[in-house]
């Protein structure tokens, strides 16, 4: 018999996912009878306690006799149990600073971490990652941020939005000036982004096309890790050596940059790569964006101008590139076309 724990998720604010849906639960115990599966109640859950045990899964405060428990986010230091397996996103991985007090507090405790982002299929790929929902709403958050600033539109905040389809409606009801998006990386969080520009009415071109031409209609260009970034003198190039030895590369974003009115970030970035740009050039008068949406979310990461992680009650934070520090959004007027 192994007992496995669905944690109440922790974080401030609470994530509303989680690992497991009801019909998930019920798959595993009819596949695997010795299995036993146990819920921890939560008020902030998207899924309610009850429809799990309309399911028969059991809905209980008291889990610590479990041996393997599932959450989402970070799991706070006091909640953890010692001698256990825990599976959820640490955010460790690349060594972030702001969660080394968790990681020691695992070890301390002689916990079990399985990280989601180290599971990986036979070919080496992410089973477990941000996926086409991630790029849809943070290019949707992207174009709502935009009209905040440029005073020209509102749209719904995308929670409230009761699904995808609620989401594109709420884009029909917008028209958009002539602006140029570069939105970086095609993987899954990248489609979905490009997924919802689409829809949005935004037409696709080649990446120095944004350099070379003005356009009278909203426009994007989907840029490849080999568009901004250029091997270092001294390297032969050979193909996929930008993931193996990013730190060989240097980032030519400024070629880009002056050009641009909004920057979606949805591509992976190592911590041995350099950031698309410094906080330096984006204090420059031709630093473009005026909004960034990062979607991978690497506090001074690829974007070193994020400086802190946004939530859903509080999605958008200004920066200042004299002080080079956050402020209250959207409290200056800006020029926007």
């Amino acid at each position: 018999m192994m007992k496995i724990a669905l944690i109440r998720e922790g974080k401030t604010p609470p994530d509303q996912r989680v690992a497991l849906v009801p019909a998930q639960c019920q798959h595993l115990k009819a596949h695997f009878p010795p299995l036993e599966i146990w819920v921890q109640p939560s008020p902030h859950r998207a899924i309610p306690d009850q429809e799990y045990e309309a399911a028969g899964v059991s809905v209980r405060e008291d889990i610590a006799d479990a041996e393997v428990f599932l959450g989402v986010k970070e799991v706070p230091v006091e909640a953890l149990i010692p001698e256990k397996t825990y599976l959820f996103f640490s955010h460790t991985i690349k060594k972030q600073p702001y969660n080394r007090d968790l990681l020691r507090a695992i070890l301390q405790k002689n916990i079990r971490l399985i990280d989601y982002e180290c599971l990986v299929d036979g070919h080496g790929q992410r089973v477990v990652a941000f996926g086409r929902y991630a790029g849809l709403v943070g290019a949707y958050n992207a174009l709502r941020a935009y009209g905040k600033r440029s005073g020209r539109f509102e749209l719904k905040p995308a929670h409230q939005c009761f699904d995808v389809q609620e989401l594109y409606a709420a884009l029909q009801e917008v028209s958009l000036p002539p602006i140029r998006v570069a939105l970086t990386g095609s993987g899954r969080a990248g489609k979905g982004a490009e997924e919802l520009l689409l829809r949005a009415g935004l037409t696709t071109v080649r990446p120095m096309d944004l350099v070379r031409y003005q356009y009278h209609e909203a426009v994007y260009a989907v840029l490849r890790s080999e568009d901004y970034y250029q091997l270092k003198p001294g390297f032969s190039h050979y193909t996929g050596q930008f993931y193996e030895h990013p730190e060989r590369f240097t980032a030519h974003f400024d070629t880009f940059y002056p050009h641009i009115d909004l920057l979606i970030t949805a591509h992976y970035w190592h911590p041995r790569a350099a950031p698309l740009f410094s906080k330096t050039q984006a204090a420059q008068p031709d630093f473009g964006p005026r909004v960034i949406a990062d979607i991978t979310c690497d506090v001074e990461g690829s974007v070193p101008i994020n400086l802190q992680t946004s939530t859903i009650a509080e999605p958008f934070y200004d920066y200042d590139p004299v002080e080079e520090k956050t402020k209250p959004p959207f409290r200056e007027k800006t020029t926007l076309p």
